[in-house]
């Protein structure tokens, strides 16, 4: 029998492998035929350009966008205890509302704008740092009960609402100052000398330095928590070949069966689903706990179903509900050593997304409009009263290396359900009852692709090398042990300036950002070779399963060909036509020679 013949009979079983990004999946018309088998745990099924069939891209869509939920719905909770409000329940509605409003407003405006790579942006925690120390200060404190006994009267303590405009203002501030590193293109200076010893620790410890929100939602229930995993795993790696037949639909053939890889498209979608439902059935049997205070009591379906009564049927997020925002140098310099520390995390997770879409490593241009565009969408986040800035999701870029879902349609429409969430409170209301233990289960397989996937850039520099061993060792080792060490002896950094007190904490308590830092010194201090550093391999490397055209994928083509016509858009850092100082394009830019290799062709020493 011929491969062509072999081919089409199982045209009729597997979704089809695009080999041009710009044809859609089967043709067209919402056909999902067509892949060799042969290719499956090798490929994405849906590459970065890609557009899939509608019915598949809303559940590819709504997969995303739960798993946005666990790192999320947390942001609202900590705000409003920090910020004191009399009526909590009602700040905290108010506040979940808007935060998914804004990560789906960032998030389309990232895929569309800015990296243009599959990435989902959410609310980052980098910033509940700088905040916490800003309501110590003493006019932000919140009143206690000998307060009130000393004072006689609530009328002497400052509103919440006076907090959270310090807040805004300052995240305001701090979202001006990365949108001018972005558009400046700073960022992509320093990139030209970074390789795998850099990427590699920041990565990886973005994932490792998560354990402990991981563990946070899965010491809810262990039990709970171990067999979500357990189906993620058998879903994604064990059962992910059997194909199911599922409705479908297309010009050519109307209504009609064909099957599908359901267990590898949607193992997320499915083990939530199946958790929930056996979650709800213990909660019915009341195995798990009654008392709030106890842990278990988070495994219940139904311990936080306040916030779906709280929350209102429709509520459209407008500019400064609170009022002007106020600012001051103390409190910027906090938010600042948050963003410094979120950019550096976004970049990771940028070469990240690409080696997870089997898409080419992210030119200078791509690079400096994310930052650009996630700064943009910080100050639109001041602006509305989220309370934080938006950072992009590493847990969902995980999610890519188990579905094999790259295509940014979905990403995009993930973030056209979050914003709709955000208007229709109810709605989101309803998916924040997921209970801890199920997101703790998907957040630990997620952020443990993130850790082994920046582990695996360590593959393109020269691991026989005592030098490169040696920056490996400390890079990772201080990147855990020195923030451990500094929440731990906070009263130990003392400069002489509280502001540069808090952003040396900021910035060397985040672990991605130190273990990224001692690795860039040290590897470009440490003497070595272009080859044993890797440099070379890491910019001009191509992966045999590499799809899509750097010139297509991170820009609009059609705005590319304008611009090549103007020559001083060279010159602009955000430009798909920017050339940097040398080298030609992008990233191959880092003072070596343009020489192309192949996995194929690397030898191991």
């Amino acid at each position: 029998m011929s491969e062509q013949e072999s081919a089409g009979e199982k045209s009729e079983t597997m979704p089809q492998q695009v080999t041009d990004p710009q044809d859609p999946p089967g043709g067209g018309a919402g056909q999902v035929e067509g892949v060799v088998e042969g290719v499956m745990d090798q490929t994405v099924f849906y590459p970065v350009d890609t557009v899939p069939p509608v019915n598949l891209m809303i559940l590819f869509g709504l997969q995303q966008a739960l798993m946005t939920l666990g790192g999320t719905m947390s942001l609202p909770f900590i705000l409003a205890s920090l910020f004191c409000p009399e009526n909590e329940n009602e700040v905290r509605a108010q506040l979940f509302s808007i935060t998914m409003f804004m990560c789906g407003v960032a998030t389309i405006l990232q895929c569309v704008l800015g990296v243009r790579l599959p990435i989902i942006q959410g609310g980052s925690h980098v910033f509940v740092a700088p905040i916490v120390v800003m309501m110590t200060l003493d006019r932000f404190k919140c009143p206690t009960e000998e307060m009130n006994g000393l004072h006689g009267n609530h009328s002497l303590f400052i509103p919440w609402e006076r907090r959270m405009r310090e807040v805004q203002g300052n995240l305001i501030l701090a979202s001006i100052t990365q949108v001018v590193v972005g558009g400046l293109g700073l960022i992509g200076l320093i990139l030209r000398f970074v390789g795998p010893l850099t990427i590699a620790p920041t990565v990886s410890l973005i994932g490792l330095s998560l354990t402990h929100v991981v563990s946070e939602f899965c010491e809810k229930q262990w039990g709970i928590s171990l067999l979500t995993v357990a189906l993620l795993l058998l879903f994604s790696n064990v059962i992910h070949k059997v194909q199911l037949p599922v409705p479908a639909f297309s010009l050519k053939k109307k209504c009609h069966l064909t099957k599908l890889p359901i267990f590898q498209l949607f193992p997320v979608v499915i083990t939530i689903s199946i958790m929930w439902v056996f979650s709800f059935v213990l909660t019915e049997l009341d195995v798990f706990p009654n008392n709030s205070t106890e842990p278990s009591f988070r495994a219940r379906t139904d311990s936080r179903v306040d916030i779906l009564y709280d929350a209102a049927w429709f509520q459209l997020p407008l500019p400064l509900p609170f009022g002007m925002p106020t600012f001051s140098a103390a409190g910027y310099m906090g938010m600042l050593a948050a963003t410094v520390a979120s950019i550096f995390e976004s970049v990771g997770d940028y070469f990240t997304a690409a080696r997870f879409s089997e898409a080419p490593v992210p030119p200078v241009h791509a690079i400096n409009r994310g930052i650009f565009i996630e700064g943009f969408a910080s100050i639109i986040s001041g602006l509305m009263g989220a309370g934080h800035a938006t950072t992009s999701y590493s847990g969902n870029i995980g999610i890519i290396g188990i579905t094999k879902i790259a295509s940014r349609a979905v990403f995009v429409t993930a973030g056209a359900m979050l914003v709709l969430w955000g208007v229709v409170g109810k709605v989101g209301a309803v998916l924040a009852l997921i209970p801890d233990p199920i997101v703790g289960g998907t957040l630990l397989l997620g952020l443990g692709m993130v850790a082994s996937v920046g582990i695996s850039v360590l593959q393109f520099c020269e691991l026989y090398s005592t030098r490169n061993i040696t920056i490996i060792g400390i890079s990772f080792l201080m990147g855990l042990m020195l923030p451990e060490w500094l929440s731990e002896n906070e009263d130990f950094v003392k400069t002489g300036s509280a502001d540069l007190d808090q952003v040396i904490k900021v910035l060397f308590g985040t672990a991605s950002f130190t273990g990224g830092f001692i690795g860039f010194m040290l590897d470009n201090i440490v003497p070595g070779t272009a080859y044993e550093r890797g440099l070379k391999r890491w910019v001009e490397v191509k992966s045999p399963s590499q799809r899509g055209d750097e010139a297509t994928l991170y820009c609009i083509p059609a705005i590319r060909a304008r611009m090549k016509r103007l020559r001083c858009c060279s010159y602009f850092p955000l430009s798909p036509t920017f050339t940097p100082g040398r080298g030609k394009r992008g990233l191959k830019n880092h003072g070596v020679k343009n020489e192309s290799f192949d996995l194929k062709e690397v030898k191991t020493v």
